[in-house]
């Protein structure tokens, strides 16, 4: 198929907010991506990922080929590039790398890599093999997705189904945990002047579902899942509720994702070193069999001409009448 490329400018980098960073998703190979950045550390770890990972059909492979390059803009010679080749399944949704490049060296002054406060991302993709089908084409929307786990609206439940707790009218079941955040948080929804209880419902929804989600396992929650839940908490935080709370334990439930899918992404790359290195032993213990062989020949072959040689040894001498 060839390589093909998208390019991701990061603009005001110096002043990002969060640790973690996407572009704007793009189509190669018939499938849609995007790339994940974000600091570790004293490093800018630099992700490719699969934009639809949670509706990938089952046994949906991807054998990819690809270049990640952090563009220095006053020198090609001097970017900064990693290569990866890498199967991409429901299990294993991003590969990269952790230790792009460091932090020191994107910051330096007329160090090339940022330059108006931009830094120059650009990825080329190369599928090398395709199992299960998930065409998209490069002006198609999302591929359709099931409701997702957060929704911003309520569930429809009347004010007679549910009880009021603190100014927001909740389900019988949902009484103890709202409790138990206004206990912790009792400043939380302060600065929250929405007096619509369709409204005030709403965000108190869309907040139990966020905590609902980071209370899950990682194996359990999604890359999309924790998308969606940065949106909620943009919600809140629009509506004016005080969540930082929250945005701390999001930003370590993504932190641990990332760890987990990064594992996942090395055992893989470990597997497939592993497999090259026994396929080589078992080549030398084939290559040490033939050796084997000849040197067995060699010997058999030695020992008649042993046996030759006393043979010839042993002959007696010849008598005047053999000579003559």
């Amino acid at each position: 198929m060839g390589y093909e490329k998208f390019t991701w400018v990061i603009k005001n980098f110096s002043s990002l907010q969060s640790k973690y960073i996407n572009s704007d998703k793009f189509v190669i190979g018939g499938c849609k991506w995007f790339l994940k950045g974000y600091q570790n550390a004293n490093y800018l770890s630099l992700f490719l990922m699969v934009a639809t990972s949670k509706t990938l059909p089952c046994g949906w492979r991807r054998y990819t080929r690809f270049r990640l390059t952090v563009v220095n803009q006053l020198s090609d010679e001097l970017s900064q590039q990693r290569e990866t080749e890498t199967w991409f399944d429901q299990n294993v949704v991003l590969s990269g790398n952790r230790h792009m490049i460091s932090l020191t060296k994107l910051n330096a002054k007329k160090g090339g890599f940022l330059v108006n406060n931009e830094v120059k991302i650009v990825v080329e993709v190369d599928v090398l093999q395709v199992i299960g089908k998930l065409d998209v084409s490069e002006g198609s929307q999302e591929v359709t997705q099931p409701l997702k786990r957060i929704r911003l609206n309520d569930d429809g439940v009347s004010v007679k189904q549910s009880i009021d707790v603190n100014g927001f009218q909740v389900l019988p079941s949902q009484v103890e945990s709202v409790k138990r955040i206004f206990e912790r948080h009792p400043n939380m929804a302060l600065e929250f002047r929405a007096k619509n209880q369709h409204v005030r419902t709403s965000c108190m929804n869309v907040l139990l579902s966020l905590i609902d989600t980071l209370c899950q396992s990682l194996q359990d929650i999604s890359i999309d899942d924790l998308g969606q839940a940065e949106k909620a908490l943009r919600y809140l935080k629009d509506s004016d509720f005080k969540v930082d709370w929250l945005e701390r334990k999001l930003e370590e439930v993504k932190e641990k994702k990332m760890e987990e899918q990064i594992g996942k992404s090395r055992m893989q790359e470990l597997e497939e070193e592993l497999k090259i290195f026994k396929q080589k032993c078992s080549d030398i213990e084939a290559q040490l069999e033939k050796e084997k062989q000849k040197c067995s020949d060699i010997e058999a072959l030695l020992e008649k001409e042993k046996a030759k040689s006393l043979a010839a040894a042993r002959a007696p001498p010849l008598t005047l009448d053999d000579v003559v």
